[in-house]
């Protein structure tokens, strides 16, 4: 079963966001990397390493790649209105959808 692990040698940051990923929902799909490689890597093909504390200039993207994790393992503070529904919170909380759509399309 992939794992995940902070990358804690990386302490780039300094910004107000705040990254965690949940090691028991992680799964290793890897859409987190492919859309924020910046602040998501897989190391071989079943650990994940990222920054805990991402740059500001990775907002847009990391809102994007918590946005598109299929079991929704990450959870990030500090991202309100980058990508979801103002006032909703952490964009990787239930609710928190792009573009507030109903799941059957609507």
């Amino acid at each position: 079963m992939p794992r995940c692990a902070p990358d804690l040698a990386t302490g780039k940051g300094g910004t107000s966001m705040r990254l965690v990923v949940d090691l028991n929902k992680c799964q290793g799909y890897a859409q987190c990397a492919f859309l924020a490689p910046d602040v998501f890597a897989m190391h071989g093909e079943e650990s994940l390493i990222y920054n805990p504390r991402p740059e500001e200039e990775q907002r847009e993207r990391l809102a994007r790649a918590v946005a598109a994790c299929p079991v929704q393992a990450i959870t990030a503070d500090g991202l309100d209105g980058a990508v979801g529904e103002p006032g909703t919170g952490s964009v990787g909380e239930p609710g928190a959808g792009a573009a507030g759509e109903a799941s059957d399309g609507r």
